[in-house]
């Protein structure tokens, strides 16, 4: 079930794939951050600000509960919070806690990737995309996107009206 509040464009061709549980996790996550506080959020109302199914945010958060990232509360003033200051939980910390790795090649890590021949290049170009990512998702915390603030270098990627070419 597709938000409201995601729709994605036209342009099927340039590609790289956010699953729906990425996006969803970013979201509560920078929900949570975005309320600051020191009180438990009940999961029902996380869905209903993001638009996010209940049952599928419910996995999500125990996923992040597991990696650490929030901490739940029992009862009935219970909830979710972060389990840290938002400025200490970056993109791919989140990423990483719900989908793995943030990029890989037919499920293995760029890095062990072997190619032989005309080809054996394209490992340090897997190598170089990882790179790419990471420079954003590593960079840019939970706390920017509730401030609604990003890094200098990535608002500078958004910048380049390049950036928003669909190409197929």
């Amino acid at each position: 079930m597709q938000s409201d509040r995601v729709r994605p464009l036209t342009g099927q061709n340039d590609r790289v794939r956010i699953s729906a549980k990425t996006d969803y996790a970013l979201r509560a996550a920078t929900e949570l951050a975005a309320l600051s506080s020191a009180d438990p959020v009940k999961g029902e109302a996380i869905a209903n600000a993001q638009g996010i199914p209940l049952r599928f945010l419910e996995n999500i958060l125990g996923d992040l509960r597991n990696a650490g990232i929030v901490e739940s509360r029992r009862g009935v003033e219970g909830g979710y919070l972060l389990a840290r200051e938002p400025a200490a939980i970056t993109l791919a910390d989140v990423i990483r806690a719900v989908d793995g790795p943030l990029a890989n090649v037919a499920g293995t890590r760029p890095n062990l990737l072997e190619y032989q021949g005309s080809t054996e290049k394209l490992r340090e170009i897997w190598v170089a995309v990882r790179a790419a990512l990471r420079s954003v998702l590593e960079e840019t915390t939970l706390a920017d996107l509730a401030n609604k603030k990003l890094p200098k270098h990535v608002e500078q990627l958004v910048a380049d009206r390049d950036a928003w070419e669909v190409r197929i």
